[in-house]
């Protein structure tokens, strides 16, 4: 991983933290990523909600999913307030992945503890993924 990404990655969890000792556990996974979102603005960090990503098998679109958040076009963030991390929770984070060009993304659970996960998916596997 590149130091631009370091640097950007080490704010994201920056960010989560900043939020998680704020708000604690309890809330629903809708008010974490609205906090979230306004402090990734408040430091000046580009980021996206709920943006539409298609998903495609041998060339046709099979459906679609709805990021929780993609930060600098580049981090996708999946935000869960459940009583502790799943596997589930990995997959769902690794297909997201594999269905964008980003090829970073988090798993943040605001759960009794803060717990978060982090994932790599290079680009270079992707391709035989497109067709």
């Amino acid at each position: 991983m590149a130091l631009e990404e370091v640097k950007l990655t080490d704010q994201i969890i920056n960010v989560y933290y900043t939020v998680y000792n704020a708000l604690g556990y309890g809330f629903l996974e809708k008010v974490y990523e609205t906090a979230m979102l306004q402090e990734f603005e408040r430091r000046g960090l580009q980021v996206e909600s709920q943006r539409q990503i298609q998903v495609y098998f041998k060339g046709q679109l099979v459906g679609d999913y709805y990021a929780d958040l993609i930060v600098e076009n580049r981090v996708i963030l999946e935000i869960k307030a459940a009583e502790d991390m799943h596997d589930s929770f990995i997959a769902q984070l690794l297909n997201y992945l594999r269905a964008t060009p980003c090829e970073i993304g988090f798993v943040f659970n605001f759960g009794k503890e803060a717990k978060f996960e982090r994932r790599f998916f290079s680009n270079r596997r992707k391709i035989h993924l497109q067709s």
